[in-house]
This record gives C-alpha cells, structure tokens and sequence, in this order.
C-alpha cells in the first residue's frame, strides 16, 4: 500500500477539521524506486519519525494498518511525547515486553527479498475488494520488502506510553471475537470489512477514528 491508499479517507477526516498525513513508507507506493534488500522496519520508523519532525507535529493520533503495528508501536516508543494515541487499525499488536517481538513468518510466497501483492492476497484477506476498487487497488500495490515481515522490535517499556485503541476487521483474517475476549489496553472497534476498510468502508472507518479519537481526548 502507501498514502494512496488513504484517498477516500483523508477528504472525510479533514472535512471534520483534522489534519490528515497519510505516509507512504520507503520502497511501496510512489516511493517504490527506493525498494531494495535493506528496506525493512527501521527505514519504516525513520519515515514516520521524519514527517512528525518535519510538520511539527504534536498531540497526534498514530494510525498504524496491518504489519504497520510494529511501525507505530516503535515511533509511539520513541516520541511519546508527541503521539495523544496509538490506533491499531487491523493491526499487529505489541506486547509489554523489552524482547524482540513481531518477526513474522513467511505467510505469503516472497521473490527474493520481496513479496508481490497478489489476487491471492485479496481473496484470502479482503474479499470485500471488489469491482472498481479492487482494479484501481491493484494498479497502484507494489511488493512488500519482505524485511517489513520479518524484522522483528524491541520496545523499551518505558513509562508514559500513549494510550492505544483498535479497530478489528472480521474479514481480515484474524479471529476478531476471541481478540475481543482478550484484556485489550484500551477501547476497540469492529467493522464488518476485509483487511482494507480504507478502500471499502471508508466512511464507518472515519466513523470509527473519530469515536476513539474522541475517547482519547484529555
């Protein structure tokens, strides 16, 4: 994926008075010409870090899609002085633990140091992509550096962590309804999509961003 991917999200989030960045990280999307073997979760990290620098951003809600858990989970470890809340959207989830965590296994078949985004991938994850979407969806994926995978990240533990919220997907392939019976820390939503409701359900997503936004306010 990349920013592309927020198109139908961001005009909705921004027509309510918020700011919106939607990142793409190095090697997918329009940065694509950046991919190579030493692409992997630390590049991830940097990128975010950078665009919080950069627009001086403060008081944020961190929204991390997918393997992109670990991304948000790392800067939120870095500057959480900066980040209000961390949204896991359909997302790996940390644990407390100052180990390394989240190296994942080869779900997907990979082409070296890469793995393609495929119909396969859709069909298994997002079934709800469909028609026109999953068309324009697939003209704008690009391969995955397969170190966004496999790189695990240790956390410090720190005190004063940003508060966390999730949204589940039930047709992103987890088991939503046992997560649900997990002690989550903090409030959770669920939306009735595939692994992409950004593409799909653009409008409950904002729905759902705002109320745990909301919940998260001082």
């Amino acid at each position: 994926m990349g920013g592309w991917a927020w198109k139908k999200v961001s005009p909705l989030l921004e027509k309510e008075g918020h700011e919106v960045h939607s990142i793409t990280l190095t090697g997918m999307g329009e940065r694509v010409h950046l991919a190579s073997k030493d692409v992997g979760i630390e590049t991830a990290v940097q990128d975010v870090l950078n665009v919080v620098k950069y627009n001086d951003l403060q008081d944020f809600v961190l929204v991390g899609h997918s393997f992109a858990g670990k991304v948000v989970a790392v800067v939120a470890d870095r500057a959480p002085e900066r980040v209000r809340m961390v949204l896991y959207l359909d997302a790996f989830r940390p644990e407390k633990v100052r180990t390394p965590q989240g190296s994942f296994p080869d779900e997907w078949p990979s082409d070296g140091w890469k793995v393609p985004f495929t119909d396969e991938i859709i069909d298994s994850i997002g079934k709800d992509v469909q028609d026109a979407d999953r068309e324009w969806m697939l003209s704008k994926a690009t391969p995955i550096p397969i170190r966004m995978f496999r790189d695990p990240i240790t956390l410090t533990g720190g005190h004063g962590a940003p508060r966390k919220s999730y949204i589940f997907c039930t047709g992103g392939g987890d088991n939503v309804q046992a997560i649900l019976q997990e002690k989550l820390d903090g409030p959770a939503k669920v939306i009735e999509s595939g692994h992409w409701p950004m593409i799909t359900k653009p409008a409950e997503l904002v729905e759902d961003i705002l109320f745990l936004t909301d919940r998260a306010m001082p």
